[in-house]
């Protein structure tokens, strides 16, 4: 284990970490931020998935084992100060690991590639607490893919990463498509694009009774605050809206893609 320890916050090489909080310097050097042992756990897990490692001395006795997994595969393995981890970390109370990771995504056509059955589109998703639970909610759903169209958050956003709990290193993410040339794409590969929105004329358990769900699907999820554009809802197949059952006036975006997910992965397992 790395026995001498960063102390100085004007460290080129915590410089270089440190910039990664913004958005532009992720996107130039293609590198981002993922805080927390589970993070570092899911990033060892992916070959050249891990860049660089920073500890502090408490945390690297207490998770010593992902230390020297990361010394094992020759990843530079650094001990902090508290005063360095503070400055790195994008938390309140950071954990005491923090892992430089290369970007993970890939290209739409990489996606579709691999005949995807359940697919998570996030457009205009503004809100990167929300997408990132949103991506989470996909990975337990057993989705092929998630995919950014260009008006939608960072999925590097320190906040998305944290939000994903690990799942933004499980499942493949394409970033960037504008819905306008996506929604085609995926209608081509034979997915049924079902728009979830408040004021659909279906609700998700007529497509459920009537064995719609069934077929390889693409939900697309909106903005948190005005939900979708209608002219990405004049692109899909169907506008579909959660069934309020009860007395809530409406259900989050990412307790909504949830409900909606789960509901196609039934339907697919089941078939």
């Amino acid at each position: 284990m790395a026995s001498l320890e960063l102390t100085s916050i004007r460290s080129p090489r915590v410089k270089s970490a440190r910039r990664l909080a913004k958005r532009a310097f992720r996107q130039q050097d293609r590198r981002f931020l993922a805080e927390g042992p589970q993070a570092v756990r899911e990033a060892l897990a992916l070959d050249q998935g891990l860049a660089e490692l920073y500890f502090t001395a408490e945390a690297g006795t207490r998770h010593a084992e992902l230390i020297e997994q990361a010394e094992a595969a020759g990843i530079p393995a650094m001990r902090v100060s508290g005063e360095v981890m503070a400055e790195l970390a994008q938390t309140v109370t950071p954990q005491g690991l923090l892992a430089v990771c290369t970007f993970l995504d890939v290209t739409l056509d990489a996606a579709l590639s691999r005949a995807p059955r359940l697919v998570t589109v996030l457009s205009h998703v503004r809100d990167p607490g929300n997408a990132g639970t949103v991506l989470r909610a996909s990975d337990a759903a057993g989705a092929d893919s998630v995919i950014f169209t260009d008006a939608s958050v960072d999925p590097y956003n320190g906040k998305c990463v944290r939000a994903s709990a690990g799942s933004l290193f499980h499942l493949p993410v394409v970033i960037g498509p504008r819905y306008d040339t996506l929604i085609p794409a995926l209608k081509a590969r034979g997915l049924t694009v079902l728009a979830a929105d408040g004021i659909g004329k279906h609700t998700l358990d007529d497509l459920a009774d009537d064995g719609s769900l069934a077929r390889p699907t693409a939900w697309v999820f909106g903005n948190e605050a005005w939900g979708l554009p209608e002219e990405v809802r004049a692109l899909a197949d169907e506008v579909v809206r959660v069934p309020i059952h009860g007395k809530a006036e409406s259900l989050n975006l990412a307790t909504a893609a949830a409900v909606c997910l789960y509901a196609s992965a039934r339907a697919q397992r089941v078939k």
